[in-house]
């Protein structure tokens, strides 16, 4: 069994939805895709991937322009009873749902909540101080482009904020490395309030010195799921109202995305893919204390919905959500040149990054991943999700490896019908 150091490092990097592209010589045997000109040929190509590597399933949604032009699913749900994977599957995205937070603060701030510019110790019940730099001002637009100076501390994000539900079956080897080696515990749901609260209060069992950078905001990018939870509850204590309800009055259900929810108890499990940490091992379910920054489950078809919203809003031609400016505002670079480390991205927008003429966001986490592009003028963009891991050292590369052969097939399939 790997080290808590070792599973610990690579865990949090991918429970990020960060860590860098890469390419692998796995031992699958899948070609690299070309001539995937039309319909048939992607399709061909993707039973190929789902058939060759260690993908239990995943589905593909491709949008052009107003269109949904490819939006089919591959492999299963759940291996052992062969049970399809579908396009009415359930599956978390991870942090892709971070691009719902960036959505709900855009229809904040249209709401006259708060505006980039508001200082976080405004709209929140007790001042959050960084004790390096107790002068410095955290503000809305900090927390969206993981600039505030607040950072994970990678045990308490992954022991304190992670659970297995109640009456999940904790005697597997997946289920003992998530409680012997990373410190997770088979509980109830604690409130947002409360979670954040242990983190943020000078008083709280969690408050720990390493979650701030001894930076000013807006000068260092670094990642954060707490700070992107911290935002969800800020929502929570303007609106008056749970961050999971807010994004299903406003973002959800606007959308018609009636099979999504960031509250896991509304998950019907008996529809939602197993997630795997390895084709003959699956993690028990679990669920994220701070669920803001990656615990939307959400099935293709809903996915599907948003990709084309978003391409819309893109393109200017949307006010379902909240007015065009604010789509604008969601899309636009947020940050001055080189704050974003250049391996990464090129810039941020709300929440969503810039890179190679793409607005994108991906997720990763315990048996789940996903990713999301659109091109900047809006005149596409695609989907993948799946219930392969991509968490664990064994897993990182095989992933990556799957969404590129998946991703350069799509490229070249939208690259056709031009």
């Amino acid at each position: 069994m790997k080290t808590v150091k070792t599973l610990t490092l690579v865990c949090i990097l991918m429970l990020t939805g960060v860590f860098a592209s890469c390419s692998s010589d796995d031992d699958n045997n899948t070609p690299v895709p070309t001539g995937i000109t039309n319909a048939n040929a992607l399709r061909t190509y993707l039973e190929q991937v789902a058939s060759t590597t260690e993908a239990p399933g995943f589905s593909v949604s491709i949008g052009i322009g107003n269109q949904m032009v490819f939006h089919e699913s591959f492999g299963y749900a759940n291996i052992a009873d062969q049970v399809p994977y579908t396009n009415n599957t359930v599956n978390s995205i991870a942090s892709l749902s971070k691009t719902f937070v960036g959505a709900a603060v855009a229809k904040a701030i249209e709401q006259g909540h708060f505006t980039l510019e508001t200082p976080i110790n405004d709209v929140l019940p007790i001042a959050i101080i960084n004790p390096k730099r107790p002068e410095a001002i955290i503000r809305i637009k900090h927390l969206v482009t993981h600039t505030s100076g607040i950072v994970d501390v990678p045990a308490t994000y992954l022991a304190s904020n992670y659970f297995i539900l109640p009456g999940e079956d904790t005697t597997s080897a997946a289920a003992s490395i998530m409680i012997n080696d990373l410190g997770m515990q088979q509980m109830d749901a604690v409130d947002l309030e409360d979670y954040l609260e242990e983190i943020f209060s000078t008083s709280g069992e969690l408050y720990n010195l390493d979650n701030y950078l001894d930076a000013n905001p807006g000068n260092v990018w670094s990642y954060s799921n707490d700070a992107t939870s911290l935002m969800g509850y800020i929502i929570e204590y303007v609106s008056g109202q749970s961050f999971d309800d807010y994004v299903a009055t406003y973002i959800l259900t606007p959308l018609q995305m009636n099979q999504s929810t960031f509250d896991i108890y509304d998950v019907n499990l008996q529809e939602m893919a197993t997630q795997y940490m390895s084709p003959s091992e699956a993690f028990p379910r679990y669920g994220n204390h701070g669920y803001v920054e990656g615990s939307l489950h959400t099935t293709s078809n809903d996915m599907s919905m948003y990709l084309l919203e978003m391409l819309k809003g893109v393109r200017g031609e949307s006010s379902l959500l909240f007015a065009n400016n604010y789509y604008e505002l969601l899309f636009s670079e947020q940050l001055a040149d080189g704050i974003v480390p250049s391996g990464f991205a090129e810039n941020h927008g709300l929440f969503w990054y810039m890179k190679n003429g793409n607005l994108m966001h991906g997720g990763n986490s315990l048996g789940c991943s996903s990713h999301m592009q659109l091109q900047q003028d809006g005149s596409s963009g695609f989907c993948i999700i799946s219930n392969m891991d991509a968490t664990f050292t064994q897993n990182t590369a095989k992933w990556e490896a799957v969404k590129a052969q998946i991703s350069q097939a799509i490229e070249q399939f939208i690259q056709s019908q031009s």
